[in-house]
């Protein structure tokens, strides 16, 4: 599960430099800010100068949407903390999902488990973890991650985020 693997992070929110409403502002289908520093594949690094810090953070992100409902989107940000000891992979859903069933992660077709929501803001729902040595591994070596998404406790929806141009993207965050 995600629990198991990696810590949930709702206290990281406050030890990062990089703003949770420059990374996450708009309607229904958040948008990242900043300025974006380098593609790969589906990721950009987008960059940016939060207020009142002496320098540049900068985040991998990737925006999607589910095939079958358009109106179902993801923004999914992996970073590392400003202090450099924390690597985060922080997803906003859609308002309107069902907080208590948390995100679902399968990487390829390995089962990876569930991570709860921290918080809902008027862009959507976050659920935020610190990732570990083998979360990472298995995202940089993965094909694909489908995170599920409940509207009922019976209904899950995946949405694939493709993994392509993860593993350099990462690498080249500052």
């Amino acid at each position: 599960m995600f629990r198991r693997i990696i810590r949930l992070a709702a206290p990281a929110v406050a030890l990062l430099g990089i703003s949770l409403a420059g990374l996450v502002s708009g309607s229904a289908p958040a948008m990242a800010q900043g300025v974006v520093r380098a593609t790969h594949g589906e990721w950009q690094m987008r960059c940016e100068t939060p207020p009142g810090a002496s320098a540049e953070q900068c985040a991998l992100v990737q925006n999607v949407a589910a095939e079958d409902r358009p109106n179902i989107s993801l923004l999914v940000i992996v970073l590392k903390t400003a202090d450099n000891k924390s690597r985060l992979l922080r997803v906003v859903a859609p308002l309107g999902v069902l907080l208590p069933a948390g995100l679902g992660l399968k990487i390829d077709q390995t089962d990876v488990g569930r991570a709860g929501f921290v918080r809902c803001l008027n862009t959507g729902c976050i659920a935020e973890v610190v990732m570990d040595d083998t979360l990472l591994d298995r995202l940089k070596k993965g094909q694909t991650a489908t995170f599920i998404v409940f509207q009922t406790p019976e209904e899950g929806i995946g949405i694939p985020v493709t993994l392509a141009g993860f593993a350099p993207g990462f690498d080249a965050l500052p």
